[in-house]
C-alpha cells in the first residue's frame, strides 16, 4: 500500500502543477476546444481523487487496507489508545484526506446554491424589466445603452440583450449572439463553469485553480464561437460581433458570474480563430 500511496501523490503533484501548467500554454486546445475541455475536467477530477487516495493510502498501511483501517481505528478513534502500528503521522493524513473532502464538497455545495439563488434573481428581473423579442423565444431586451449579452440557466433559460447591443449590431451579427449565447445554454457550460470555480473558491491560495478557471472558461467561449458559426456559417458576422461585445465588456458568460472587465487575452483568441488565416 505504501507504494501505491506514493504513486498517487507522484501523480497528485503532477495533475496539481505541470500538467494543468503545460496545457494552459498549448496551443492545440483552440483548435480542440472540446477535447480539451474534456481533458481539464479529466485532470481535475484525477487530480482530486489522487491526492486524497494518497492520503487515506499512507493513512491506512499499517493496517493493510482501507477497511481494515476503518476496522482497527473506529472503536479507539475518540478514546484511544491507537492500535499497534499506526502513528500520529498515519492518523493526520487520515484526518487530512477526510477534511479536504469534506471542503471540497462543501464549497461545491455553497457555490451551486449561490450560483441558484442569483440566477432565480436574474430570472426575476428580467421578467419585470425586459421585453420579448418577436419571433425569438427566451430571448429578452434590457433598457441599458452598453452593448452586453449574456445568458441565464436552469430549468427555464433565458438569453439578454440590450437596446446598446441591437443597436450597434446589423441583422447577421446579433444572429450570431444569440446563437453562441444559446450554445452555452444547449451545452450546460455553466455546470462545468460552476466545478471549477468551486474548486478555485476552496483552493483560492493555489495558483493552478485560477488559470484552471480561466482557461476553462476560454474554451465555452470557443465552442459557443464555433456553436455560432454553425448555426449562421457567417464566421466574419460573428467576429464583428465578439468585437462590439468584447470591447464593452460582459458580465461573464453568466449572469451569476460577477461584472468583469473585457478579457483582451480571451477576446483576441477568440479572434485569431475565425480568422481568414485559420479557417
Amino acid at each position: 500500500m505504501l507504494l501505491a500511496a506514493v504513486l498517487l501523490g507522484i501523480l497528485a503533484v503532477a495533475l496539481a502543477w505541470p500538467v494543468p501548467v503545460a496545457l494552459a500554454r498549448a496551443a492545440w486546445p483552440a483548435r480542440f476546444p472540446a477535447g480539451a475541455l474534456a481533458l481539464w475536467q479529466a485532470v481535475a477530477v484525477a487530480g482530486g481523487v489522487s491526492m486524497i487516495g494518497s492520503l487515506l493510502l499512507f493513512g491506512a498501511t499499517p493496517a493493510g487496507s482501507l477497511l481494515g483501517a476503518w476496522a482497527v481505528l473506529a472503536p479507539v478513534i475518540f478514546t484511544g489508545p491507537l492500535p499497534a502500528g499506526f502513528g500520529v503521522v498515519h492518523l493526520a493524513a487520515l484526518t487530512l484526506a477526510a477534511g479536504l473532502t469534506v471542503h471540497l464538497a462543501l464549497n461545491l455545495a455553497v457555490t451551486a446554491v449561490r450560483a441558484e439563488r442569483e440566477r432565480r434573481r436574474q430570472h426575476q428581473l428580467i421578467a419585470l424589466l425586459g421585453d420579448p423579442i418577436p419571433g425569438q423565444p427566451r430571448t429578452r431586451v434590457l433598457a441599458h445603452p452598453v452593448p452586453l449579452a449574456y445568458c441565464v440557466p436552469g430549468i427555464r433559460t433565458a438569453t439578454v440583450l440590450t437596446d446598446g447591443l441591437i443597436q450597434a449590431l446589423r441583422a447577421d451579427e446579433l444572429a450570431a449572439v444569440i446563437a453562441h449565447e444559446r450554445t452555452h445554454l444547449d451545452q450546460l457550460h455553466h455546470l462545468v463553469l460552476l466545478a471549477f470555480r468551486a474548486w478555485h473558491s476552496a483552493l483560492p491560495w493555489f495558483p493552478i485553480a485560477n488559470r484552471a478557471e480561466r482557461a476553462v472558461a476560454q474554451l465555452t467561449e470557443m465552442l459557443a464561437d464555433d456553436g455560432a458559426r454553425r448555426a449562421t456559417g457567417d464566421d466574419d458576422s460573428l467576429r464583428r460581433a465578439i468585437v462590439q461585445v468584447g470591447l464593452a465588456g460582459e458580465p461573464g458568460t453568466y449572469a451569476d458570474a460577477g461584472a468583469v472587465s473585457p478579457d483582451h487575452a480571451m477576446l483576441e483568441a477568440r479572434l485569431a480563430r475565425l480568422a481568414p488565416s485559420a479557417a
